[in-house]
């Protein structure tokens, strides 16, 4: 009896090594779930996996918010280790002329989706190593071909899924691009005769924190003190939309109850925010590449 368990457990540990080799899929979307949507694709990417690792990493994006689905995989994807694929499905253009691509950064993550600028952040940070468009004639979920609007669920979940499980290799998603996506316009960050200039990409959904895109190595060449007061003025579409001048500190604690800061964020760029309240409400601002943000010390 002994003779057949050991060999019958070594085999078992070989296939759960094996298993464990896989890489993970992440998906995001704007579908939200209160329907189906969500876990037909979760379906498919199952179907062609039972043991693939599956982790959702948001579906409560705006609709149609292409600039929104961008920040989200930069502010979460370099988290993640070489290998992993992520989807992104926030596609106003499905069924249109826009490419299905798989882009492969140089950190070694996959990008599954629309080529229609959701790439933007991700391809700019982590760096694009290759392009490649997905061939549906082989990547496609059999039986849709007559399906036009559910790329999610019938191109990227199932070609993600294939690729993170190692059914396919990144050559055999489809032909080789030009090394290049689709990118949104934006205000990249700059400081010029100590005035900080940048967008706000973000802002944060439950406490109204406003985010910029000024790092803090920039920020820091204005030799910022905690304490110091600074200038900050917000437009849109190049009107004026906020004009206030708010304290650097460490944390919201240092400062009074609804009384306004300026801060690091998690991400280690310069943000906006309210003491226990919500600094985009209160003062009607709203994030992308039409909200652009100006920095500099206060007289």
């Amino acid at each position: 009896m002994r003779k057949l368990f050991l060999p019958l457990l070594l085999a078992l540990f070989t296939a759960g090594a094996a298993r464990a080799a896989d890489h993970a899929l992440v998906i995001q979307t704007d579908f939200g779930t209160k329907d189906g949507a969500v876990a037909a694709m979760k379906g498919v990417a199952v179907g062609v996996d039972p043991h693939l690792p599956i982790f959702d990493l948001s579906h409560e994006n705006t609709p149609y918010d292409i600039w929104e689905a961008a920040y989200r995989l930069k502010q979460s994807a370099p988290f993640w280790p070489a290998g992993t694929v992520f989807i992104s499905v926030v596609d106003p253009g499905v069924g249109t002329e826009r490419a299905s691509i798989v882009l492969q950064t140089k950190s070694g993550h996959y990008f599954v989706g629309p080529d229609n600028g959701t790439w933007t952040l991700v391809a700019e940070d982590l760096g694009i190593a290759a392009v490649r468009r997905i061939d549906e004639n082989l990547n496609r979920r059999a039986g849709s071909e007559k399906s036009y609007t559910f790329h999610g669920r019938d191109i990227y979940a199932y070609t993600g899924a294939r690729l993170a499980s190692g059914t396919i290799t990144f050559e055999q998603v489809g032909p080789l691009l030009a090394p290049k996506v689709v990118s949104l316009p934006y205000e990249k960050p700059a400081l010029e005769k100590g005035v900080l200039r940048g967008t706000i990409p973000m802002v944060d959904f439950h406490y109204g924190n406003v985010w910029t895109n000024i790092p803090d190595t920039l920020f820091n060449e204005l030799k910022p003190a905690f304490g110091d007061k600074f200038t900050v003025t917000i437009f849109h579409d190049g009107k004026e939309a906020y004009r206030g001048v708010l304290p650097y500190v460490r944390t919201f604690g240092d400062v009074k109850e609804g009384e306004p800061l300026l801060y690091l964020n998690s991400l280690l760029n310069v943000a906006l925010a309210l003491n226990m309240g919500s600094f985009s409400q209160k003062h009607g601002l709203s994030s992308g590449g039409g909200w652009t943000a100006r920095i500099e010390r206060a007289p």
